[in-house]
C-alpha cells in the first residue's frame, strides 16, 4: 500500500485500485469516537478528526511510558496496543485521503492540518525509540511502523497539497478573501443601520404615525 499511495500521488492523477482491494483493520473506536468520524463528512474535517484521535493515542502512549512502574501492569500489551492502534487510524485516514482525491473533494484545510501537526508527532514518536524504556522490546517493531507509516502519510500528503492547490488555488489566498469579504458585510450592515437610524428620525421629526415606537425598539 504505501509504495502505491506515493507513487499515485506523486503522478497526481487518480488512486489505483479500491480501498476494498486491500481491506485493513479498522481501529478500536469508542462510540463517540465512531460519531465524530461519521459526522466529519466534509475532505477536510475527517481529516482532522483522525489527527485528533491519533493524538490521543500517542498522549496515552507517552503517559504511560513515563508512569510505567507498576509490576502488575501488563504495559507491554498496552504500548502495543496503542500503537496499533496509531497505525490503523493513520491508514484509515490515507485511505480517506485516496479516497477523496479520486472523488476530487477539497482536502486543503485538512492537508493544512497533517502537514502541520504530523511532524509534531513524528518528533514524539522518534523521541520514544531515542529514549527506549524497559519495556522497549515488547512494542519496538509497533514504534517503528508507526514512524514509517507516518512518514510514508506525511510524504504522500505533501504531493496531494500541492495538486489541491493547482486545482482549488492557495489555501491563505481564499481565507484572505474570505476574511476581507465578512469584513465588507460588517462594514455594509454598520452602513445600513445608521443609515436607517437616520431615516426613523427625519420620520419622527414629519410626524409620522408609528415612527416613534420604531425609533424606541
Amino acid at each position: 500500500m504505501k509504495c502505491r499511495w506515493l507513487l499515485a500521488l506523486s503522478m497526481l492523477a487518480a488512486f489505483v485500485a479500491p480501498v476494498a482491494a486491500h481491506p485493513q483493520k479498522h481501529a478500536t473506536l469508542s462510540d463517540e469516537e465512531e460519531n465524530k468520524l461519521r459526522d466529519a463528512q466534509d475532505p477536510g474535517e475527517r481529516i482532522g478528526i483522525y489527527l485528533e484521535l491519533e493524538q490521543v493515542r500517542l498522549s496515552k502512549f507517552e503517559s504511560g511510558r513515563a508512569a510505567a512502574n507498576d509490576p502488575k501492569y501488563d504495559y507491554e500489551s498496552y504500548f502495543s496496543a496503542l500503537l496499533t492502534q496509531y497505525i490503523e487510524l493513520n491508514d484509515e485516514m490515507k485511505d480517506w485521503i485516496e479516497g477523496q482525491y479520486e472523488l476530487g473533494g477539497d482536502m486543503r484545510r485538512g492537508l493544512k492540518a497533517l502537514l502541520e501537526q504530523g511532524p509534531r508527532q513524528l518528533e514524539q514518536l522518534r523521541a520514544a525509540q531515542q529514549n527506549p524504556d524497559r519495556y522497549f522490546s515488547s512494542y519496538a517493531s509497533s514504534l517503528q511502523e508507526a514512524i514509517d507509516d507516518l512518514t510514508d502519510a506525511l510524504d504522500g500528503a505533501s504531493k496531494a497539497m500541492n495538486a489541491q492547490i493547482k486545482r482549488f488555488g492557495e489555501l491563505k489566498r481564499e481565507q484572505k478573501l474570505e476574511a476581507q469579504e465578512s469584513k465588507e458585510r460588517a462594514k455594509e450592515e454598520k452602513k445600513r443601520g445608521k443609515e436607517e437610524k437616520k431615516l426613523r428620525k427625519r420620520e419622527h421629526k414629519k410626524g409620522i404615525p408609528g415612527a416613534e415606537d420604531d425609533d424606541n425598539h
